[in-house]
């Protein structure tokens, strides 16, 4: 199927089709003077064959024609060019065909003779019509890139679990409770469940619960009237505003006893009341939450309402920290100088060996956020295009013992162990160590080794790795 161009600038591409082509120029000749650029065909099956090998965003079409009638040129048009809108002309118009026509997706059907300042009017809608649905599908394939599952980057067995899991949850109408430290992707992975869900098409809200006092965050979660508390205005809140889509609460576990009550009772009958109102408002929301804290342990203490928790936690997906899916750095590292060297305008060619091994090393108390952002200022600093130990910020210049230990693919306790054995032996095992380390990225593990990835592959044959 040919692709359709969406270059704003281009001439819109209009294809007519009618037996009297006399007629078809006529509507040609006057989509012309608006800019259109017109190709005609004077047959039902001619028209068919323009529409399987080129591209139009505009198909008008007669609908009784001697040989391949107009309802069977929408229906291909349809197959053919989803983006395209199907006019319909007729001069033997009934009822019935209208219908049909428009339950068959054509944009309008207009009756001969022609009003052609009517004609001119329907084809502009029709193209605005459809580039409004190219515009949709573009948004949309940059949200599941960004939010989708393949946004949530990682291949190491933690992370696999989770996405494993994710799949099966986004699907229904569950809430999900994101447990993980702070800057393990906690939003990240909500987008994603939105993103994948029926309500994909609705709006995602997110509210931080930590941020705000208790009186702040009814209004932001319920809205307002006037008089409510000081400075209030009339206000949609947070749920009405996501009404039929999601609404993600971050940091939960600090949300005040008081609002955990209201939240719980809109929970359990599905209504809100915005702050000094008297009526109530119906709301459909999806609600995912997250948090960083034990929230068990905060039922215990009394800080969070036990029937609230078991509420928001129908499924929990818990976020295993950066240290704990080290091999998921060296593509994180990838994905985020890909992204960050689009975004600031940069050419990267690549990152040297010493600043892979150093942050492999490091830590990371701040997980997938604070690499992602020394990524970004390696990118931004960085002069000759190519990410080294001088771009790194202050935080990673210099290696703990530690860090430095961490970066060995084989530790320091455990090399005494090899005393005795056979360089053949420790060289096996520091490539199988480099292997796990980067979750069997040959390229990555050939860098970390200082040696070509020919070589690598002929180690792994010759040690049956």
């Amino acid at each position: 199927m040919p692709l359709m161009s969406v270059a704003k600038d281009a001439p819109v591409r209009a294809l007519i089709i009618d037996n009297d082509e006399a007629h078809a120029q006529v509507v040609a000749e006057s989509l012309e003077r608006i800019g259109y650029e017109c190709t005609v065909a004077t047959s039902g099956s001619a028209g068919a064959a323009k529409i399987e090998n080129d591209v139009f965003d505009l198909v008008i079409t007669d609908l009784m024609m001697s040989d391949i009638g107009g309802l069977e040129i929408l229906e291909q048009a349809k197959r053919e060019l989803p983006e395209a809108e199907v006019i319909l002309v007729t001069g033997h118009g009934t009822v019935p065909s209208a219908v049909q026509a428009i339950q068959k997706g054509a944009f309008n059907y207009l009756l001969k003779p022609l009003d052609l300042a009517q004609l001119r009017a329907v084809s502009e809608r029709a193209v605005e019509s459809g580039r409004l649905r190219r515009t949709n599908l573009e948004l949309n394939r940059r949200l599941d890139e960004r939010f989708g599952f393949e946004g949530v980057v990682g291949s190491s067995v933690a992370m696999n679990q989770v996405i494993d899991r994710l799949k099966r949850v986004a699907p229904t109408n569950a809430s999900v409770l994101i447990q993980g430290e702070t800057g393990t992707g906690k939003e990240l992975v909500a987008q994603a469940i939105h993103q994948n869900s029926p309500r994909k098409t609705k709006h995602f809200v997110a509210l931080n619960c930590a941020a705000l006092s208790e009186t702040i965050l009814e209004g932001e979660l319920f809205g307002s009237i006037p008089g409510a508390f000081t400075d209030a205005r009339d206000r949609v809140g947070k749920f009405e505003y996501a009404h039929g889509g999601t609404l993600f609460l971050d940091e939960v576990g600090d949300m005040p006893l008081a609002t955990q009550i209201k939240l719980l009772r809109v929970l359990e009958s599905g209504e809100i009341t915005r702050l000094g109102a008297n009526e109530s408002v119906k709301v459909n929301v999806r609600i995912l939450s997250a948090t960083n804290r034990n929230l068990e342990d905060a039922v215990a203490a009394g800080t969070f309402r036990e029937d609230l928790y078991h509420r928001l936690k129908v499924v929990t997906v818990v976020l295993p920290r950066l240290i704990d899916r080290r091999e998921d750095i060296p593509l994180l590292i990838d994905h985020f100088i890909r992204f960050f060297a689009k975004r600031h305008e940069k050419q990267i060619r690549a990152m040297s060996t010493a600043a892979r091994r150093r942050l492999m090393a490091f830590h990371w108390p701040g997980n997938v956020r604070q690499l992602r952002n020394v990524i970004e200022s390696m990118v931004v600093v960085d002069g000759d295009g190519t990410l080294d130990l001088d771009d790194l910020p202050s935080e990673l210049a210099e290696p703990t013992d530690a860090a430095a230990e961490a970066a060995l693919p084989v530790t320091s306790q455990s090399f005494a162990s090899m005393v005795g054995k056979s360089l053949e032996e420790i060289e096996l095992a520091f490539i199988a160590e480099t292997l796990k380390a980067t979750g069997g990225n040959r390229e990555e593990a050939a860098r970390m080794l200082g040696i070509g990835e020919r070589t690598l592959y002929r180690k792994i044959k010759d040690f049956g790795l």
